[in-house]
């Protein structure tokens, strides 16, 4: 895999549409806040719409976007608060589990938005198809874009300026990966 390519790419459409994708992080962030949370993944799912018709079609995104994927409110509801369930049993039982099973769905799961907002795909087959992924060869390369996409998003949550510039960059460093993969 060339990550310098997914880098380069995802530079180049963050700088070109640099005011576009600050107003839809901003859109994301307080639709994320102001619904405690509740919204947040269909609301990134929208924004991983957004940024991958960006990046596939070169479709300038807009802050309606975020709402585009409601309908996979209900499925990405449930997973998350499954998730969230099993992760705190993790952490209460001893620390390192609840760590363990973070990385592990976290990397499991890297493609599971990018593949049901582009694929259509329901929740399980989503999941499916995402672990398909991330364990074909060469599984190294799904282990970088997992280490990088991490660390960007880990780096850009630690500030509100971090956010609004790494978030997209992140995401569209991810969406470069998985539309060469697919």
């Amino acid at each position: 895999m060339d990550v310098k390519y997914h880098v380069e790419t995802a530079w180049t459409h963050c700088i070109n549409n640099i005011l576009s994708l600050i107003i839809l992080t901003l859109v994301v962030a307080a639709v994320s806040i102001f619904s405690i949370g509740i919204l947040a993944p269909v609301a990134f799912a929208g924004y991983t719409h957004s940024l991958y018709q960006l990046l596939k079609y070169n479709r300038e995104p807009k802050a309606q976007d975020v709402f585009s994927q409601l309908g996979l409110f209900l499925p990405l509801f449930i997973f998350g608060l499954i998730v969230f369930i099993v992760t705190m049993v993790g952490f209460t039982l001893f620390i390192i589990p609840g760590i363990l099973f973070t990385l592990i769905i976290g990397y499991t799961c890297l493609y599971l938005i990018p593949v049901m907002v582009d694929k259509q795909y329901g929740l399980v087959d989503a999941v499916k198809e995402s672990t398909a992924m991330v364990t074909s060869s060469p599984v190294s390369d799904h282990i970088i874009v997992f280490i990088v996409f991490f660390a960007l998003t880990t780096i850009g949550a630690s500030s509100f300026i971090g956010f609004l510039l790494l978030q997209p960059f992140a995401t569209l460093f991810l969406l470069s990966a998985y539309e060469k993969l697919k």
